[in-house]
């Protein structure tokens, strides 16, 4: 039993350490996609108003950085609960069931996700196999959708530590950071 408290133990601190690394990088990731994206269109706009030019290749690089900035996205808003649910079933169940429910729910999502990503590997593969590059920056077309598996992994594995944090906790959570609550507002409406 000790050893087995160990393995979960180094297992734990592995995936948090883990998970820890991914948070930087996706917060970097989303950071400086944002402000590349607002740099190139602020750019684009200057150059096509003040010179009579566009930038070229601006259509391709924000094209690019949205790709890159929604499936880096949805890894952090499955990391900070922040999906759109559909919960009114959900909400009315006692929290026993709830942990139970949250717990198929995640580990669906979680195998629902990573069915995607591996959808998108094989598409990935197809576009690759035709050789299309980007008619400006001559980048192949392949390279702009390896974010897309990246991401859905991430988020596949956002949801299963979900499932594993509602089989260990006490309370319920959304997400292995946000615990199930509402908060009443005080806003007077």
């Amino acid at each position: 039993m000790l050893a087995i408290r160990r393995v979960g133990s180094l297992l734990g601190r592995l995936l948090g350490g883990l998970d820890r690394g991914i948070r930087h990088a996706e917060g970097v990731i989303l950071a400086l996609g944002v402000l590349l994206m607002a740099l190139n269109t602020v750019a684009n706009v200057v150059g096509r108003f003040v010179f009579g030019e566009s930038l070229f290749f601006a259509e391709e690089v924000n094209r690019i950085l949205i790709v890159m900035i929604t499936f880096a996205g949805i890894g952090y808003a499955a990391r900070h609960g922040r999906h759109i649910r559909m919960s009114a079933l959900y909400d009315a169940l006692p929290k026993p069931a709830r942990r139970v429910l949250m717990i198929l729910i995640a580990l669906l999502t979680a195998l629902v996700m990573l069915m995607l990503s591996w959808f998108s590997v094989v598409y990935i593969a197809g576009i690759h196999g035709t050789g299309r590059v980007l008619p400006t920056l001559n980048i192949p077309v392949y390279w702009i959708y390896l974010w897309v598996p990246i991401g859905f992994t991430v988020t596949g594995f956002q949801y299963l530590m979900t499932a594993l944090k509602n089989f260990s906790a006490e309370q319920v959570y959304i997400s292995t950071q946000v615990e199930d609550s509402y908060h009443e507002s005080n806003s007077g409406v």
